[in-house]
């Protein structure tokens, strides 16, 4: 089944800031941010989040390190870098405000 158009262009305005924001906390394996991405409804598939992490890479938003797997080959881990930090606090100050006026304006037209 085909995503809703609407819903595919809110997440990917707001997916790069989620993969941030979901890094603040702790590093993270690759394949366990996909599965919290996607058990949030924010990821349709984990395909779409490895070209994100390049570029967030690239923009040096997260940084990276191997380590060995019990079983099976080296996972990638990512973590925020400080640019990362501050492009995610900065959403989030622009979002909470932002978020609560288009709640707003839902609100009065319901």
């Amino acid at each position: 089944m085909q995503a809703d158009p609407v819903l595919t262009n809110l997440r990917k305005g707001v997916l790069e800031h989620c993969v941030l924001a979901v890094l603040r906390d702790d590093e993270v394996y690759g394949v366990d941010l996909a599965h919290r991405l996607v058990e949030a409804g924010l990821l349709a598939s984990e395909g779409s989040l490895y070209p994100l992490l390049a570029r967030l890479r690239s923009a040096d938003m997260v940084s990276t390190r191997w380590q060995e797997s019990p079983s099976g080959p080296p996972r990638r881990y990512y973590r925020l870098t400080p640019a990362g930090l501050s492009a995610v606090d900065r959403f989030i100050d622009i979002w909470r405000p932002f978020s609560r006026a288009v709640d707003t304006i839902f609100e009065r037209t319901s």
